[in-house]
């Protein structure tokens, strides 16, 4: 058992290295569950098996230029994940990155036999996506392609942004650092040029963009260093309490919110959140089902709720 399971960590590590540029053992580590030492030891079998691996130290692993092996074959499930995927693109992506990626799907099912590729059309025919109209500027399909290429290349953007406290956009020239899907939104943060610092950025915001010929002016840290600090710095919990039978109808949306944990309280339940935005829009959410639950911290989210209240007119 622990043969096999060791052979197919392996050759996944051999795909890691195929699908990527450089592989870091300690990614390769955490991915599979297991200490540094067992993933030398890996490479070395990799390599004793006539693998041509280069290492070098501080950077990763990666496979000597030019070295490929012919097309595997792939599982049922595989296949059907690619179908799948498809369509999840169909609504997340911009209809430009779409295109390319059904273009790269059209290549790979050319390699399947004809019984995969019925698969793949039943699957098809019965999976639906709605319209993802809300996730891009109509004016701008091709925003978040374009954001794509700005960090492969590491180029400046050029875009027009209306941001949402104004009524026309402003020009700004940005270096794309990483793109993210948060609630029902496309983000992204860059190095903005006209504030200098950075900042985060709704897609669906942009009415211009274009990918300039210069190139970045700062080395900038992986995207998962700024969010991480972003997580840290703006965070408000909060608690509240629910009538039991209503909290069943909010498990939808809630994770939009920053959900992380419930408790069962009696007829009740409480739910704790980590806020971005909780004097508005927590808040605003927080009124739609308000007759059914009860602020138990901060203090100050009642008071933004008043505020709300208030100003409503009947």
């Amino acid at each position: 058992m622990e043969i096999t399971k060791r052979f197919h960590r392996i050759l996944a590590i051999y795909f890691q290295l195929q699908g990527r540029s450089v592989v870091k053992a300690q990614d390769l580590a955490d991915r599979f569950d297991v200490s540094l030492r067992t993933i030398y030891r890996d490479m070395r079998s990799l390599e004793e098996a006539g693998i041509p691996i280069y290492g070098e130290a501080g950077s990763g692993y990666s496979l000597t230029e030019g070295y490929k092996l012919p097309p595997t074959s792939f599982t049922q499930e595989e296949i059907l994940s690619l179908a799948a995927s498809e369509k999840l693109m169909q609504k997340f992506v911009d209809p430009n990155m779409c295109r390319h990626f059904t273009t790269a799907i059209g290549k790979i099912r050319s390699y399947l036999r004809y019984s995969d590729k019925s698969n793949i059309m039943v699957l098809e025919e019965n999976m639906w996506m709605s319209s993802p109209s809300a996730l891009f500027n109509e004016k701008v399909p091709d925003a978040l392609s374009v954001l794509f290429e700005a960090i492969a290349a590491r180029k400046i953007v050029a875009m027009a942004y209306r941001a949402v406290d104004r009524d026309e956009a402003n020009q700004r020239h940005i270096e794309p650092v990483g793109v993210y899907h948060e609630g029902n939104f496309w983000y992204f943060l860059a190095y903005c040029h006209l504030r200098e610092t950075y900042r985060n950025f709704r897609i669906d915001r942009i009415e211009a963009i274009k990918l300039t010929a210069d190139s970045f002016t700062k080395a900038h840290k992986p995207l998962s260093h700024y969010l991480e600090r972003k997580e840290h710095n703006d965070l408000v919990t909060v608690r509240i309490r629910i009538d039991r039978e209503f909290a069943r109808y909010l498990q939808w949306e809630r994770s939009y919110y920053g959900f992380l944990h419930d408790e069962k309280d009696g007829d009740h339940v409480i739910m704790t959140f980590h806020s971005h935005n909780m004097e508005q829009e927590f808040a605003r959410w927080y009124l739609r089902f308000a007759d059914h639950a009860t602020i138990l911290e901060p203090p100050t989210l009642k008071d933004a709720v008043r505020q709300i209240l208030n100003k409503i007119h009947l």
